[in-house]
């Protein structure tokens, strides 16, 4: 109103995920450990994010250090999902799906490690984005594995995660990962028609192992709309979730234990129990077997690549099914069903997620669309079509002043 102009997304209200340093603001991971550390600078993408024009509402809830989770012996409680409060809104950007769901900010950022955009991206109802490897700067963000770790928007819509991007990704020196790529304009890039686009549809990560029925259903919908839209429908097969997930699973919590080595030898009994029970194994792995993991990595991606060289896209389940109540929570989960998120991780392809349905007790349904490297624009102008040719956005969760407010303990 005074004339006074900040930027492309000026006066537009965001939270960041509590792993972003933010100067002078606390920036503590969720945990005892750094209840009282705040940065003197911000990090790169938040920094970008304040200079073109958005306003930082607060710090939003995350697993603790970005891992595992919910956990209730925290400093702070667990976020919950609006959707229903006795759900988890998924992880390990748990507060960023929950408040934009809610509607408490236009967009947030998340991290991305393992499927932490997505997750919530799926059980929230929300869009998200895990950029390209590289796309993002991560300098700033406290770091869970170097090699895996991802920084990306969550908006409502993909056309905001994309007014989100283009203020985030560009080159940092400060990133030894950051990629020195032209940005394009990301929002231009958005169509409402698919034709000529060749997709690629991931049936095997639904079947072994299963995901549920109401999910594969919606995923199967999806599917026909795409068609619909012009796209031109393929099967497509990667290397079995099986072969990514245990070179996943090591590289992340040898990674995560090599940054928290020396702060656990100190202080182990504050970290949470969630965050003990999954870095500490690491003690025990060797140099071989990091280094047969990160070569099974690099054999995963030269298949994937192979395999989807004449296709445009991909689409999978963001999750194996609906939302999972909060005191239902699996610790040992990521060891008994391989991750349909965690190849997109190693290979650091670019995802969307978006909504593809409601199971009939109101719970979100999630689909991933994959794309190659940098491919960021596409990827997002396919899901940016599917989002047009559904009224899945126009479903809020019931948020009611004397909703049931659940203990918060686990």
């Amino acid at each position: 109103m005074a004339g006074k102009r900040r930027g492309p997304l000026h006066g537009i209200p965001i939270g960041l995920k509590d792993i972003y340093s933010t100067k002078g603001i606390r920036t503590t991971a969720h945990s005892k450990v750094l209840a009282d550390h705040v940065p003197k600078q911000d990090a790169t993408s938040a920094a970008k994010l304040a200079k073109a024009g958005t306003v930082l509402l607060g710090k939003l809830a995350t697993h603790e250090f970005a891992i595992g989770g919910p956990s209730f012996d925290l400093p702070w409680p667990p976020a919950r999902n609006p959707w229903n409060l006795d759900y988890s809104p998924g992880g390990s950007s748990s507060g960023s799906g929950a408040a934009i769901a809610a509607g408490l900010v236009l967009g947030a950022t998340g991290s991305d490690t393992g499927g932490s955009i997505r997750g919530p991206s799926s059980f929230c109802a929300v869009a998200g984005m895990k950029p390209t490897y590289g796309l993002v700067s991560r300098a700033g963000i406290l770091p869970l594995a170097f090699s895996l770790d991802h920084a990306g928007p969550m908006a409502w819509t993909i056309e905001d995660c994309a007014m989100l991007l283009q203020a985030m990704a560009g080159h940092d020196r400060n990133d030894p990962a950051s990629a020195k790529v032209r940005i394009p304009d990301y929002r231009s890039g958005l169509r409402q028609d698919l034709k000529g686009v060749r997709v690629g549809v991931l049936h095997h990560f639904q079947d072994d192992p299963p995901v549920e029925p109401e999910m594969k259903q919606a995923i199967g919908a999806a599917v026909e709309i795409l068609r619909g839209l012009g796209a031109e429908i393929r099967e497509a097969r990667l290397p079995d979730l099986a072969e990514f997930g245990p070179a996943g699973r090591v590289i992340i919590v040898t990674e995560a234990f090599a940054i928290h080595q020396k702060t656990m030898q100190a202080r182990y009994n504050d970290y949470g129990e969630r965050f003990r029970f999954s870095v500490t194994p690491a003690a025990l792995y060797s140099a071989a077997d990091y280094a047969q993991a990160m070569r099974l990595r690099r054999q995963l991606l030269e298949r994937t690549l192979a395999a989807i060289a004449d296709i445009d896209v991909m689409v999978a389940a963001a999750q194996p099914g609906a939302p999972t109540k909060m005191e239902g929570f699996d610790r040992d989960a990521g060891w008994k069903r391989p991750s349909i998120t965690m190849p997109f991780n190693l290979t650091g392809l670019p995802v969307a997620t978006v909504c593809c349905g409601f199971t009939p007790a109101g719970l979100p349904l999630g689909m991933q669309v994959i794309g190659h490297h940098f491919a960021d624009a596409e990827t997002m102008a396919v899901a940016h079509a599917y989002e047009r040719a559904t009224t899945w956005r126009s479903r809020r969760p019931p948020l009611f002043a004397e909703a049931h407010q659940p203990a918060m303990a686990g």
